[in-house]
């Protein structure tokens, strides 16, 4: 700010899983060598705080395999993004989200470019640009924007961070997955074919899973926290939304959880949560559940109603014994409709 120096700052989303991250560093990185504003200083951002990062297992696994240390990261509470937009210094792109949280409002109009995965639910200004495919993995789209750039600038660092990322969000481009399309194939095969040194899809791809699902010495206050979205409404209200990496059975089984997540929802000022739990069987198929989870009965039967009666898609739930009155438990017979889907229908209930 004293040397009125530009800074380009590229955001993943707060839940800051591998694809967030690894989509801010490629894509910083590509800017940083190809962009033709002088003396900009281009910032990938992980977008939670430093002391979170122990959490993302999976993220922790590809840097360390590929040499990158976590002291060469910026996490967001290392970084006064509102101090640099009002000192006029701030460009921002967006990846692996396309709508900031109602805390970062203030920083929409520094958003010059979103890439995202996800259907768009709001328009952006007209000078923005908007990457958006309903792909696999945002990496996929960044992957594709840095192909289209000069010959030469990928180097086999980014491509294997890059490649490991799809693998890991499509199921090792699994069709039975549902979530792998042609271009996350394509991508995949383009990064292979420049460096046929990177090690088998397999390898990678059951590495950075067992990593992923490796919540054993985990409270259930960083489970919760590990893979977090929130989605706010009308005044106050603040839903989470938590990926859990096991069977919803076994979760409800965590010794004091109703306690834990009554301590949680206080201590991060959320009315609820919704906990969307997914495993997979030998053939890479996910087995989702979720749990709706309030103090407050007309919130959480809000929720509940409307996740049963989605359409959009439909995420055919079966009701489950849940031990108290304050969580809904449910079976979902959509096992392709993850976190993704749901943000939408929660969103619009709120």
């Amino acid at each position: 700010i004293q040397r009125q120096q530009e800074v380009h700052v590229v955001l993943g989303n707060e839940a800051c899983d591998l694809d967030s991250a690894v989509s801010a560093l490629a894509l910083a990185y590509f800017l940083a060598q190809t962009s033709p504003t002088p003396g900009a200083a281009f910032v990938p951002v992980l977008n939670i705080p430093r002391a979170d990062f122990a959490l993302r297992t999976e993220t922790n696994s590809l840097l360390r395999a590929q040499g990158l240390s976590s002291a060469s990261l910026i996490f967001r509470d290392e970084i006064d993004l509102g101090a640099l937009h009002r000192a006029g210094l701030l460009s921002l792109t967006l990846v692996d989200h396309h709508i900031l949280p109602r805390a970062d409002a203030a920083l929409e109009e520094a958003v010059v470019e979103v890439i995202d995965h996800r259907p768009l639910e709001r328009d952006r200004a007209a000078g923005c640009q908007v990457t958006v495919a309903p792909v696999g993995s945002c990496s996929t789209l960044v992957t594709e924007r840095i192909a289209q750039g000069p010959p030469g600038v990928l180097d086999r660092l980014t491509a294997a961070l890059l490649h490991g990322t799809i693998l890991l969000d499509c199921i090792n481009l699994s069709p039975a997955a549902g979530k792998v399309t042609p271009r996350d194939v394509a991508c995949v095969d383009l990064l292979e074919a420049k460096f046929p040194e990177l090690p088998p899809r397999d390898d990678v791809f059951e590495a950075l899973q067992a990593a992923k699902f490796d919540v054993s010495g985990l409270t259930t206050e960083q489970m919760l926290r590990k893979d977090l979205k929130e989605v706010s409404g009308d005044g106050d209200l603040l839903l989470a939304i938590s990926g859990i990496y096991m069977n919803l059975e076994a979760f409800l089984r965590r010794p004091n959880l109703l306690q834990d997540l009554e301590a949680f929802c206080q201590a991060q000022g959320y009315s609820g949560l919704v906990a969307m739990t997914v495993s997979y069987s030998q053939q890479k198929e996910p087995f989702r559940q979720l749990a709706v989870y309030s103090q407050q009965e007309n919130l959480r039967s809000t929720v509940c109603q409307a996740l049963e009666e989605a359409t959009t898609p439909s995420l055919h739930l079966q009701p489950l014994p849940s031990p108290w009155h304050c969580l809904a438990a449910y079976a979902q017979g959509n096992n392709l409709a993850s976190r993704k889907k749901v943000l939408p229908i929660v969103r619009a209930a709120l």
